[in-house]
């Protein structure tokens, strides 16, 4: 099942305490921007920030990007004037609100419930602002199930490896890195649970920050496995890890040229005019009904990435 929402094939993260970086991001070519008042703003900074972050949004010209402000987690003092401040202040121009560390289904129905009565108050469309789900630990993953189902305003479940790998005692310090001594993927259980979670709940699924910014290739390595399980986009903490991140959440061209030729071939021969046939041949392959959701996935990817076909479906003659 194709998840549904806003495509986000690259999230970047924008510290909302500067200004000159929030300015600059509403011209780079991600898919989505979250301003950021949690990790990358400093405690006596936050107030502020909340300021930066409300006039960003009201002023600036963000070209369809998707808007989203990362709050501060639940075990903090901050999380509601965040909360408050941010929508209040620019919930028009505001697509989802990110919670971070999230651990239950309670801290997405504080969240919603917040959301609604702001709304209701504001007179803005109950429901219209989605919220992102931040999976960063143990107890966040044991029940992301209940999390993804938590609220219909929920849109995606993200993984957070740094704050993840220290509540698990993992033994590195190279955030989104492979680790050198185990012999395959760390994260592997991890993404699964978390992509099985976002499907089950036609969410979209979000693969963490690779750390090491200048490591464009090792960027580009880590994310094909993430994308090579289903996952529908990752965070980039750089512009140059922008373009990599939504060429590998791309399918390839000669995919998704495969995909839609699945499509139309499977649509003319399951009609009248077509022998209503349920298994025909393209080409060399076989396709069928399974073949056709399978195609479904990778071209809604490419129309969401904005793929032109190169190649078109013929009908055979006579």
């Amino acid at each position: 099942m194709a998840a549904v929402g806003r495509p986000r094939r690259s999230c970047l993260a924008v510290p909302g305490s500067s200004v000159k970086m929030l300015d600059k991001a509403q011209g780079l070519p991600a898919d989505q921007v979250f301003l950021d008042l949690e990790d990358a703003v400093a405690p006596l900074a936050k107030p502020e920030a909340r300021k930066n972050i409300v006039a960003a949004l009201n002023e600036g010209d963000w070209g369809g990007k998707t808007r989203v402000v990362r709050v501060n987690d639940m075990t903090t003092a901050w999380t509601y004037r965040d909360v408050v401040e941010v929508v209040e202040g620019a919930g028009e121009n505001l697509d989802c609100i990110m919670l971070p560390k999230v651990q239950t289904a309670g801290h997405v129905e504080w969240l919603d419930l917040t959301l609604t009565q702001i709304e209701k108050t504001l007179g803005l469309p109950v429901g219209r602002i989605g919220i992102e789900a931040q999976i960063e630990n143990a107890a966040g993953l044991v029940n992301v199930d209940a999390i993804a189902a938590a609220s219909p305003r929920v849109e995606t479940i993200i993984f957070g490896p740094a704050d993840f790998m220290a509540s698990i005692n993992m033994k590195s310090l190279a955030v989104g890195a492979l680790h050198p001594d185990y012999p395959g993927d760390p994260y592997h259980y991890i993404l699964m649970r978390i992509l099985m979670a976002a499907r089950m709940h036609d969410k979209q699924a979000i693969d963490g920050p690779f750390l090491q910014i200048r490591d464009v290739d090792g960027f580009r390595e880590v994310a094909k496995l993430s994308a090579a399980l289903g996952f529908d986009g990752k965070w980039v903490l750089h512009p140059g890890q922008i373009d990599a991140a939504n060429e590998v959440y791309s399918p390839a061209q000669e995919d998704y040229d495969h995909a839609e030729l699945i499509l139309d071939a499977y649509e003319h021969y399951t009609s009248e005019a077509g022998g209503r046939l349920g298994a025909v041949m393209l080409g060399d392959e076989m396709i069928d009904e399974a073949s056709r959701k399978m195609a479904l996935v990778i071209a809604a990817k490419g129309r969401a990435a904005g793929m032109s076909r190169t190649s078109r479906f013929t009908p055979p003659q006579g």
